[in-house]
């Protein structure tokens, strides 16, 4: 059975298409079969695994104005087992016209309920708790929060729990959250230990263990269109996200 899971945080820049990408490219690797959904307008999801502006149509926005699964809008990557759903700019309209639809929050759930064959499907969200975020928590089974080591990336830690707690009392009753990963790890910042310990003595078991440290190669493969597992096998940030993949499957 397929799992959905939402990568989500209404706080930018704290690594959540980072992780969408290169973790979907880390499971990929382990032989499983994996659909990532850019459902960021950014569209950088579709950016940083190679697909070009004028590939990615239909994209999801064009799934969400028809309300029909179009086969077509699964497109391959440079990983074999890992596809995507791609997002163009006309996705940020989305937010504008699904509040006039009726069942709105329920729409990206029924789109996916169409996709068979996969073992994980990754939703990367946009920086913002709108109805697009809104649609893919109600779609998901659970939620992997990035959260960036700093102070004001807890304040954004605590609203998008509140975000989660209320899905599941009206929308999503199964959505459960997942885990917590701890991005942009400075090991020479104490500011990121006295984060990670807050995050921990907090969230338990449900932080990784597997912490996501600042790295250039990371930074620099979106700019090549790859996954930094494609771009260096071998960097930190590589194998980090490697350690992050084998404790998801673990965990499941």
């Amino acid at each position: 059975m397929t799992k959905i899971i939402a990568i989500a945080n209404q706080k930018g820049g704290v690594g959540k298409t980072t992780t969408a990408i290169n973790l979907a490219t880390a499971m990929a690797a382990t032989n499983k079969k994996i659909l990532l959904v850019d459902a960021d307008p950014q569209g950088n999801a579709s950016t940083g695994l190679g697909v070009l502006e004028k590939d990615r149509s239909p994209s999801l926005y064009d799934l969400l104005s028809s309300q029909k699964f179009d086969q077509s809008s699964v497109k391959k990557t440079l990983i074999p087992s890992l596809d995507i759903i791609a997002s163009t700019q006309d996705l940020a309209a989305s937010e504008i016209e699904l509040v006039g639809i009726k069942d709105r929050e329920n729409i990206l759930k029924k789109l996916l309920s169409s996709i068979e064959g996969y073992d994980f499907v990754f939703i990367d969200c946009p920086p913002a708790l709108g109805l697009l975020t809104i649609n893919s928590l109600v779609a998901a089974n659970s939620v992997i929060v990035p959260l960036q080591c700093e102070f004001f990336a807890l304040e954004g830690l605590s609203a998008l729990i509140t975000t989660i707690d209320s899905i599941k009392n009206s929308l999503n009753p199964n959505i459960v959250l997942e885990g917590v990963v701890l991005t942009m790890f400075d090991k020479r910042n104490s500011l990121s230990s006295l984060v990670e310990d807050d995050v921990r003595s907090h969230f338990k078991k449900k932080v990784y263990k597997t912490v996501i440290p600042r790295n250039v190669r990371i930074s620099e493969a979106p700019s090549h269109g790859k996954p930094v597992l494609l771009y260096d096998t071998g960097c930190v940030g590589s194998l980090a996200y490697i350690g992050l993949a084998k404790e998801v499957i673990l965990n499941q």
